[in-house]
């Protein structure tokens, strides 16, 4: 019985493990266009102020994307498994119309706002820009409003079919946003301008959500597109998403809080901020997304099931699979990480002096990588028993955290302390999952263990 019993929990590590794989391979190949898009901007804006002000504007509507669609994926998808275990596809395909509809009129609610008060709040956010960068992030910032619908609907419907454990289309999806970027940038006639990265951006969201929305009516995984009414499937996921949303609130608030900091330093330094996490950025995608993506229909069906052993040890097993991998890859990237920038960035507007800043944030960078990967893993776990209200003071303390030793280390180390900050986080959002975690399994357990007869107590 016993070795029955770790066979059946080893078929789903097993499971999780092809499905995370798959999402990884898909994902190098995305991210093998986004570097190649990458280094055609490197080579053609370098650090001018063009680039600064793209990266500030987009920051404000993929903030927002990840307020909202982050918040009501993680609600959604514990709640849909749950709901066709046991009332049936229609009543999923009911659900997944109605959150659909919500979604949709949150994120135009929210598209709108930001449009009509950026000309106040720019300013305000971007101070340290001289007027004619605020008047040319209020621009990108009006070209993007678009992005944040298209997209908002395609990271909907990628969560959606992995629910069903569809994996390697989703994740190959966003390759059509940077290849139109590249192709903007290389038709774009000259000088190079951010107009070029603003239109791409939006063709290319607008590409990928059409193209998921055309699966997921293949598969018959959406109703008729229409409200359903408030059922109890739908309270629950809102219910869910209101502390889901406050997390991602607090917790995307602290990329902002960054790159704002980085404004307040010398020009350039947002860029260089932006330019330092680009390789840890693609190791999360292929390894933390992958596994993240991957894990949460799998453990949502395990706690839908009772099966708390069963999340315990997937839990064990791949916190022991990321310590292995990612402490290594970790410092081979710390002792290469000037040679990889030069190799990587360094020609045209990019030069040597912009070499050395890059390398020394992406080293500062480079520390969180084992800590952000289990950090991933727990915050599945947390949000697949429901209990999103855990992520909400985690992500309260990080941001507490991470303006705190951003106002110490970057007066040491300039943008380079805003990278070691971001890593120092990551630890402490480690101890504090890791130990919620572990007192919700104990809980479960106890919760869902079946009474001992009184002749056996006897």
């Amino acid at each position: 019985m016993r070795l029955r019993f770790f066979t059946q929990h080893d078929s789903v590590n097993r499971q999780i493990f092809r499905a995370a794989l798959t999402v990884g391979v898909a994902t190098i190949v995305v991210k093998a266009g986004t570097t190649i898009k990458d280094l055609a901007i490197a080579h053609s804006f370098g650090r001018n102020d063009n680039l600064d002000a793209f990266l500030f504007a987009f920051m404000l509507p993929s903030f927002a994307l990840t307020l909202v669609v982050g918040a009501v994926s993680a609600a959604l998808v514990p709640v849909l498994v749950d709901t066709r275990q046991k009332e049936g596809p229609s009543a999923g395909q009911q659900l997944l119309s109605s959150i659909l509809l919500l979604t949709i009129m949150a994120l135009v609610a929210v598209a709108l706002l930001l449009g009509l008060l950026a000309p106040f709040y720019l300013p305000y956010l971007a101070h340290n820009f001289p007027p004619e960068k605020i008047a040319l992030t209020r621009d990108f910032l009006y070209m993007l409003i678009p992005w944040l619908v298209s997209s908002g609907i395609a990271m909907f419907i990628g969560y959606v079919l992995n629910s069903v454990e569809k994996f390697a289309v989703p994740a190959l999806a966003p390759i059509l946003s940077p290849l139109v970027v590249l192709a903007c940038i290389v038709l774009w006639t000259r000088p190079a301008t951010g107009y070029s990265l603003a239109l791409g951006t939006v063709i290319g969201s607008f590409l990928e959500a059409a193209f998921l929305y055309y699966l997921v009516k293949k598969h018959k995984l959406l109703g008729a597109f229409r409200w359903y009414g408030f059922s109890a499937p739908v309270r629950a996921v809102v219910a869910q998403t209101s502390p889901m949303m406050a997390g991602c609130l607090l917790m995307g608030a602290t990329p902002v809080v960054d790159q704002f900091m980085a404004s307040m330093l010398a020009s350039g330094s947002v860029a260089a901020l932006s330019y330092g996490s680009k390789v840890t950025a693609v190791l999360f995608a292929i390894g933390a997304t992958a596994l993240s993506t991957a894990i949460l229909p799998y453990f949502s069906r395990m706690a839908a099931e009772n099966d708390w052993a069963g999340c315990r040890h997937t839990l064990k097993r791949y916190s022991a699979l990321i310590l292995g991998i990612s402490v290594p890859v970790m410092a081979l990237l710390i002792l290469f990480s000037r040679p990889l920038i030069r190799i990587l960035f360094q020609r045209g507007a990019f030069t040597s002096v912009d070499t050395d800043v890059v390398s020394r944030v992406q080293t500062y960078y480079c520390l969180q990588i084992p800590f952000y990967v289990l950090c991933m893993l727990f915050v599945r776990f947390i949000s697949s028993v429901r209990r999103n209200d855990l992520l909400m003071y985690g992500a309260a303390i990080n941001l507490i955290v991470d303006v705190t030793m951003n106002l110490i280390l970057m007066r040491w180390l300039g943008v380079a302390g805003i990278a070691l900050s971001t890593s120092i986080v990551m630890v402490g959002s480690l101890t504090f999952l890791s130990l919620s975690s572990l007192r919700l399994l104990r809980r479960q357990t106890v919760v869902t263990m079946p009474a001992v007869p009184a002749a056996v107590r006897q």
